[in-house]
């Protein structure tokens, strides 16, 4: 089932993605009174945990700089209630793809996904995964296009939550992270975006501890343990990810992975990254 989840992420994070990429989701967030990316970005995604300390935001979403989630949490909490957010969130969301899809996401294709991954995600095991758990906890969405977005949404934090316990078990930290996932990507560290808050000296020290390690050779690419670590961590999280999907039939699979890529083409196409 390891390839199967690679399989469907590849079409569920598009769907879940316009939350960053599309314009309709920070409309209706700056709506509510915010200003600035980051602000809306860590009320909406952390709304379903409630107003928790900034320990616990940073602790879950891992691989954030020292202070990015302090500068935001709990203060975005005097703007407005995470209910608001949550609402706010989901009606760009599905603006934004309503915008996008057209006449196609009224298609009998958008149900019959939002119907299998809603079965996929409420199958997925709960234990080890907080945020996945806070959002299954929040009411399914009955209009398809909705129901759609919430249930790619819940895949994806199900897929990431597993994806930092990978992590963790490989001792890697979340600049490391950053740093592994540049060099997969084939991009130097300081042209990985997420970096950008570190500074030279702080970036140099990151790199300088997956050196020592072997990771990193002194050319500053991967050295064979590095890439093979890298690889590890991947398949680790298809496979902490694979028990979702164990209650889809083979022609079920075959449905999404054939029905689904010409709209996944669309969002994509669509995305400014």
């Amino acid at each position: 089932m390891e390839n199967v989840a690679r399989l469907l992420k590849d079409l569920f994070v598009p769907i879940h993605e316009v939350a960053y990429m599309a314009d309709e989701p920070n409309e209706e967030l700056q709506a509510l009174g915010y200003e600035g990316y980051w602000p809306l970005y860590f009320a909406s995604r952390s709304a379903p945990l409630g107003q928790v300390p900034a320990e616990v935001v940073d602790a879950l979403f891992y691989n954030f700089a020292p202070g990015e989630v302090a500068a935001c949490i709990p203060s975005v909490w005097d703007v407005a209630t995470p209910e608001a957010v949550l609402a706010a969130r989901q009606r760009g969301c599905v603006a934004a793809l309503r915008h996008i899809l057209g006449d196609l996401a009224d298609s009998p294709v958008i149900a019959r996904a939002a119907e299998l991954f809603t079965k996929a995600a409420f199958s997925a095991p709960l234990e080890g995964r907080v945020l996945f758990a806070a959002l299954r906890s929040l009411p399914v969405p009955e209009e398809p296009l909705a129901k759609l977005w919430h249930a790619a949404t819940l895949l994806r934090e199900h897929r990431g939550d597993g994806h930092t316990a990978a992590l963790v078990a490989n001792s890697i930290n979340g600049q490391e992270s950053h740093v592994l996932l540049a060099l997969f990507w084939d991009m130097k560290p300081r042209e990985f975006g997420r970096l950008d808050p570190l500074t030279d000296d702080q970036l140099a020290e990151v790199i300088d501890g997956l050196h020592h390690r072997g990771l990193i050779d002194n050319n500053g690419g991967f050295t064979p343990a590095g890439r093979k670590l890298r690889t590890n961590i991947e398949s680790l999280t298809d496979a902490l990810a694979a028990p979702a999907y164990t209650c889809l039939t083979p022609q079920e699979i075959e449905e999404l992975t054939t029905d689904l890529p010409p709209l996944i083409q669309k969002i994509k196409a669509a995305s400014p990254f």
